[in-house]
């Protein structure tokens, strides 16, 4: 049972379970012991009313159910706010179909609105590869569709500027972040402009917000306008063209206009090297943007959060479960999967074609303490439906923790999108033994049964070329010996994406050759430790500069590692990635030269085919399209 505070005014007012079963009541059930209502932070007017409030600092429209736990961005933003004495108050999946009384609830804010799409952007939510509707949302109770609209930024923000027109309207999140500036959108097929056009929002916040939106709120609270907010690092806004630029002590780069994109993709490409190497550098230039009669200026990304602000973040006293509000509709599936996980750190200086990571998160890593962290463990364990499996230590990529340039000096000047690619930066400092000595002490913990991976895992960072000696000192083999042999829950998930080393290149990923290299050794440690685990690889289709052979080659070489391939996907252009500026422009931003990509959906469909080419449909097509392509003897390699 959990009840209100014992400081409410409804103190003789309780509310039970009842005699419901399901499995996401029952875990409630376990959890909500000695909680009350004033552990979460409101998302109801009776909740604000429990507090005592006559009117909210902040109000936080979001599209993800409300989750309180530090994987949650809408979490992790109200308890930032909160922590620094604003009164936040949430609203999740509001309905924008009715008369609009969610949005009304709290009333007038009296600093400003902030709005996210939730953890994922909502058209990637809401539709697959082949633009077809999906029937789950994995951020709802009961992984129920349709409880956010396409576009979710747009809408909820429109809706505010609609009903209260002198609020500031901030606009953050994944969403919000990677449409910032002009960007391909895949689902209407069209170039749009900055996100703040069709929002109508005041301003925006890109990357993790947390700090960025504190400084907002702090500024609009001690009398700033919101148009006055010109020197924020982290925001991006709108002025008029006639204006002279705000004031600003670096290099500002201005990039090609939004009508000029419109009319040249080529020169619309020649945009995205500067937007991913001024997301990436420690001293980044400001950018700015013509739209119509409109200027956007985006101002460079803070820097690096570190180890004390990370840890700050996570240390928030979250409860780590959904508001109760959801008991009765059931599970919410991304929180079932990360309840008993614990998030390492930040960033990926991967730097994939195809991902979005640091253009969110930033290339530098920013890790957490290890007193922090086993802080976390230690809720997880106390938690009463643990049942002694943390499900993933683990990150972005799940092995970069505590990496960073040995000489930082060095990264001062870099503006490499990875540090990885073509080959391991010699500056990177590729020690894996503080990540060790988390594994091992998170092992020893007296109810941790078992810890398992479930981030994957960057490969090249510990079977790249090195010394007997460098390999021991920065503990490659002892880190994958204790990864494969402590940390595996009977298959390790890995993502060499493909075969080809052309397509390799372009995804900034290492060669084939490598992963190779990985099943030899993870099959002799399980060989050797009488363990009966799998390696499962990752791969993608249709990525640009992938023709119909590389596929082949693809389904050729899988095949002789003996895998019936199961985990692939079709790739899926999302705003601001290589990838997505290549398949749309047809050029590579950074050579300019002319790059292939398959487009329709005939083209998809044939890559698709040789992910599967042992089913028996597609066996024929599979010989047929091998004789066209000129390479009839690999037809008795796949089906001798």
């Amino acid at each position: 049972m959990w009840k209100y505070a014992d400081n409410s005014p409804n103190l003789s007012k309780k509310m039970s379970f009842g005699g419901l079963s399901n499995k996401f009541f029952v875990l409630l059930r376990l959890n909500f012991n000695q909680m009350t209502l004033l552990d979460w932070l409101p998302i109801t007017k009776k909740e604000t009313d429990l507090r005592g409030w006559d009117e909210v600092d902040i109000v936080f429209v979001t599209g993800d159910a409300y989750v309180d736990h530090p994987a949650f961005g809408a979490a992790v933003i109200g308890r930032v706010l909160e922590h620094n004495g604003f009164r936040v108050a949430l609203i999740p999946q509001p309905n924008w179909r009715d008369d609009l009384r969610d949005f009304k609830k709290f009333g007038k804010p009296r600093i400003y609105f902030g709005v996210s799409a939730g953890c994922m952007d909502s058209m990637v939510n809401h539709y697959t590869a082949n633009k077809r509707l999906r029937s789950n949302d994995a951020y709802t109770p009961g992984g129920e569709a349709g409880f956010r609209p396409d576009r979710a930024t747009v809408v909820y923000s429109n809706i505010l500027k609609q009903l209260y027109p002198d609020v500031p309207v901030v606009i953050g999140g994944i969403e919000a972040s990677l449409r910032r500036v002009t960007h391909y959108d895949y689902w209407d097929d069209c170039l749009k402009p900055s996100i703040l056009v069709d929002s109508k929002a005041d301003i925006g916040v890109y990357g993790m917000g947390e700090l960025t939106m504190v400084e907002i709120a702090k500024a609009i609270q001690s009398g700033k306008k919101v148009n006055e907010l010109t020197d924020i690092q982290q925001t991006f806004f709108f002025q008029d063209k006639k204006q002279p630029l705000p004031d600003f002590k670096g290099e500002t780069i201005e990039l090609v206009s939004h009508e000029v994109c419109l009319k040249d993709k080529k020169k619309y490409a020649s945009n995205f090297r500067h937007i991913e190497e001024e997301s990436n550098k420690k001293h980044a230039a400001r950018l700015i943007q013509e739209i119509s009669n409109q200027r956007l200026v985006i101002n460079p990304p803070l820097p690096t959060f570190t180890t004390e602000q990370i840890d700050a973040s996570f240390d928030l006293p979250y409860t780590r479960l959904p508001h109760p509000k959801y008991a009765k509709r059931g599970v919410i599936p991304a929180y079932e999967m990360i309840r008993h996980s614990v998030n390492l750190h930040r960033g990926c200086f991967g730097g994939c074609a195809f991902c979005t990571i640091s253009a969110h998160q930033g290339k530098f890593v920013a890790s957490r303490s290890k007193e922090s962290i086993m802080r976390e463990v230690e809720k997880v364990v106390e938690m009463e439906d643990f049942k002694g499996y943390i499900s993933d230590l683990g990150g972005p990529s799940a092995n970069m923790y505590r990496m960073k340039g040995k000489d930082e000096r060095l990264c001062e000047k870099c503006s490499r999108p990875t540090c990885l690619q073509p080959t391991v930066c010699k500056n990177l400092n590729t020690d894996h033994h503080p990540l060790i000595d988390i594994y091992k002490e998170v092992d020893a913990h007296p109810k941790v049964k078992k810890a398992t991976i479930g981030s994957g895992i960057r490969y090249d960072l510990f079977l790249h070329d090195s010394t007997p000696e460098e390999n021991k000192t920065m503990g490659y083999d002892e880190y994958f010996r204790q990864l494969v042999t402590r940390h595996v829950s009977g298959r390790l998930k890995v993502a060499p994406e493909h075969t080809s080393d052309a397509v390799l290149k372009l995804m900034r990923k290492p060669k084939f050759d490598m992963f190779v290299k990985l099943k030899k050794k993870f099959d002799q440690i399980n060989e050797k430790e009488h363990l009966n685990q799998q390696l499962i690889p990752y791969f993608i289709s249709s990525h640009p500069d992938c023709y119909l052979e590389d596929m082949a080659d693809l389904a050729v070489r899988t095949k002789e590692l003996g895998y019936h391939l199961e985990q692939v996907q079709d790739f899926t252009p999302t705003p601001m990635t290589l990838a997505t500026e290549i398949y749309y422009s047809g050029y590579d931003p950074y050579t300019l030269e002319p790059v292939f990509c398959a487009k329709t959906k005939e083209e998809k469909l044939a890559q698709q085919r040789f992910f599967f080419w042992y089913k028996p449909e597609n066996r024929e097509w599979v010989k047929n399209a091998l004789r066209r392509i000129g390479h009839s003897d690999w037809i008795k390699l796949l089906f001798k």
